[in-house]
């Protein structure tokens, strides 16, 4: 009969321990390396011809700092109702500018000419998404406006959630006529945090987006917009951007309307930039 050899307790506590730590480690380095599959969801389909889906517009082509050749649509305001104003609009983390044809549209109807831009790796565009690349395609946009008739006095710049912290820091380099936030937050970190609040998050993030940041001391008027019942940008993170914003022109809040529900892109919105724009025009 021969004796049990066991290891002395503290042996195997420490084992455990480094076994843990190891596998906190690799999934933390994990996360790290993977992180912008976990904040950019494009829908990178290529998109039909502007024209097939709204009548009148047209097809634009943005040219980045950086050498992209980007799609984007141009959709003109209604002529009984222009307003010599247009919509620089940026979309959220998801999908691509054809989801946002309706919204265009009714901008449109309400005599406001609409730039719908994609960022790149969205609708068909070449290059991978990132904060520095969404920067620079935004410049471009706004470029391509100023060519379409548009200064930079002439455009509302519109960011629908992550959009939001990619139009806050344009408004930075580049002052508009005015802002609309729709479900913005006060910086990335702070969703992470919400979402994943066993993480450090602030100190993995690579892309920040710091709206709050580049918004508390503008003097560019601006709308903010939100949802009371949002379930992916909570929304004491919009309440707080409205409450830190320099130049708060009006607080819209959609009650009982969750992130993606349909009223966060249909007539109330719209209206909200239109009343921007024309007081700011």
């Amino acid at each position: 009969m021969t004796d049990e050899v066991r290891s002395p307790p503290g042996r195997a506590a420490r084992r455990t321990l480094l076994v843990l730590l190891l596998a906190v480690v690799t999934v933390v380095a994990i996360l790290w390396a993977l992180q912008r599959q976990l904040i950019y969801f494009p829908d990178s389909t290529p998109v039909p011809p502007a024209d097939t889906v709204v009548p009148g517009a047209r097809d634009v082509t943005l040219h980045t700092a950086d050498g992209l050749e980007l799609g984007a649509w141009f959709v003109p305001a209604a002529p009984a109702r222009d307003t010599g104003m247009a919509v620089l609009l940026a979309p959220g983390n998801g999908g691509n500018r054809a989801g946002r044809a309706g919204l265009a549209e009714e901008l449109g109807r309400r005599g406001l000419a609409v730039l719908l831009m994609d960022y790149r790796g969205y609708g068909g565009n070449p290059g991978s998404p990132s904060e520095e690349g969404l920067a620079a395609d935004a410049d471009a946009a706004a470029a391509a406006l100023e060519q379409l008739g548009y200064g930079a006095g002439q455009t509302v710049y519109f960011g629908e959630s992550l959009g939001g912290g990619v139009v806050a820091a344009l408004q930075a380099r580049r002052p508009p006529a005015g802002v609309v936030l729709r479900s913005p937050f006060t910086d990335l970190a702070d969703v992470g945090r919400h979402h994943y609040p066993w993480l450090p998050v602030r100190s993995l993030l690579r892309d920040r987006f710091p709206v709050v940041d580049h918004l508390a001391a503008s003097e560019v008027p601006v709308t903010v917009v939100y949802g009371d019942r949002d379930s992916v940008v909570p929304t004491e993170l919009s309440a707080r951007v409205a409450d830190r914003t320099g130049s708060l022109a009006e607080r819209v809040v959609l009650p009982g309307a969750d992130h993606n529900d349909p009223v966060m892109f249909g007539p109330r919105v719209a209206a909200a930039v239109e009343r921007l724009a024309r007081s700011a025009g």
